[in-house]
């Protein structure tokens, strides 16, 4: 396997891991309270005139 085929081997498999990272940042336990947070803040009624 010499030089082009091994980088667009290794450029796939990082794109892969930094696709699978974000996934698991966005869809981690410690952000869900912050992702659900403006959910919640839309349902809120407004009481303001």
């Amino acid at each position: 396997m010499p030089g082009p085929e091994l980088a667009y081997l290794v450029f796939g498999l990082v794109l892969c891991a930094l696709l699978a990272g974000a996934i698991a940042y966005y869809f981690s336990a410690k952000r869900k309270a912050k992702v659900e947070e403006a959910k919640y803040k839309m349902l809120q009624d407004d009481d303001e005139p």
